[in-house]
């Protein structure tokens, strides 16, 4: 088959960067992207040959018209390479329109939190693969499987971390160290969102330097009086050093799902906070993670200082991990099954006695 992987954002690289691996041996992969520096890092670093389609915009109107530059773009590809099926978490689906070729959106947020997607991406597209905490949307093209996106990529089959990253830096695994995470805000679902404050952000590098060092990685510039915080890893390192932190606090939803997934403590405080499901399944009946809305942030700061008084706090969090393995499976085998057996495995799926415990 040829294939066109669409990545819009350094997580969907971490997402499809397996799958791309699994099927690129017998089927013809294009891999598009936008250009991002830190997805371009990551492409060249794992030697993934990509086309770029553009940069994207700085505010919301710069960012439509672009998107129709992108779409006239990927719709030449796509004659031009006979794609048979495209696949991401952010797809360019009226670039499709006149085309053969069948559209897989990868999606792990809801239809609520995401308005432009729900309008214009989720009816368009063939079929959408979300986790099962999104069930209750019920959308007539969609598939739920028990999982999430950070699965394909931090589930033990396809994730070892790499202890010599620490040494690297001057670290070891006896280190404490935490990790403030600092979201952008600036995707068009999150027109009138926010996170930590300045104020907050003090507060919580103040009270955390007791414990143990303090690394900062933000998605957008970071203002000079936390320059001495900046976390100094290559992107390709990040999964270690989160692994072998002893928390992390951030406004950031992905990153929340990656600490949780690698059964460490997270506190989450944006104004997303009970709202997103992926993420209430993690809080709720795992006990892997914390939302808080920023005006609660002094809740938060106190749970956060009842937490780094426990002795045996990553020993915990790891007891919860296991629970959520042995309930979830490897999306990667999944992914990879569900492309190679494209349409079938559509019907296959969708059937009442249909086992995902085979992609274990």
């Amino acid at each position: 088959m040829n294939i066109l992987v669409n990545i819009a954002h350094p997580a969907h690289f971490h997402n499809i960067k397996n799958l791309y691996y699994r099927l690129r041996d017998n089927h013809n992969l294009t891999v598009v992207c936008q250009s991002i520096p830190i997805v371009r890092n990551l492409l060249n670093t794992y030697l993934i040959p990509y086309i770029e389609i553009g940069e994207k915009g700085k505010n919301i109107r710069e960012k439509i018209i672009k998107q129709f530059s992108f779409n006239r773009k990927v719709k030449n590809i796509i004659k031009e390479r006979e794609i048979d099926i495209a696949i991401g978490s952010s797809l360019s689906v009226f670039a499709l329109r006149g085309t053969k070729t069948k559209s897989i959106l990868l999606d792990e947020d809801d239809q609520a939190v995401q308005p432009f997607t729900a309008k214009f991406v989720s009816p368009y597209v063939d079929h959408i693969l979300s986790p099962d905490a999104l069930s209750y949307e019920n959308l007539k093209n969609a598939i739920y499987y028990p999982g999430n996106h950070e699965l394909a990529y931090l589930h033990p089959n396809n994730f070892t971390p790499d202890p010599s990253i620490l040494t690297k830096y001057g670290l070891d695994k006896e280190n404490k160290y935490f990790i403030l995470r600092f979201n952008a805000f600036k995707a068009h679902h999150d027109i009138h969102e926010y996170g930590l404050s300045k104020e907050q952000k003090h507060i919580l590098i103040d009270t955390l330097s007791k414990y143990g060092k303090v690394f900062i990685t933000t998605e957008t510039e970071l203002e000079p009086e936390f320059a001495e915080f900046r976390m100094p890893i290559a992107p390709d390192e990040i999964h270690t050093f989160l692994y072998y932190a002893q928390m992390l606090i951030s406004d950031s939803q992905t990153m929340t799902i990656e600490a949780a997934v690698l059964g460490v403590p997270s506190f989450r405080c944006n104004t997303f906070a009970n709202r997103l499901a992926v993420l209430e399944e993690l809080e709720l009946k795992y006990g892997l993670t914390f939302g808080y809305h920023p005006s609660h942030f002094d809740w938060m700061l106190y749970r956060i200082k009842e937490f780094l008084e426990l002795s045996n706090l990553k020993e915990e969090w790891q007891k919860k991990r296991e629970r959520i393995l042995q309930d979830k499976i490897d999306v990667t085998e999944f992914l990879v099954w569900f492309v190679e057996n494209y349409p079938e495995s559509v019907k296959e799926v969708k059937a009442k006695d249909f086992d995902f415990g085979r992609f274990k």
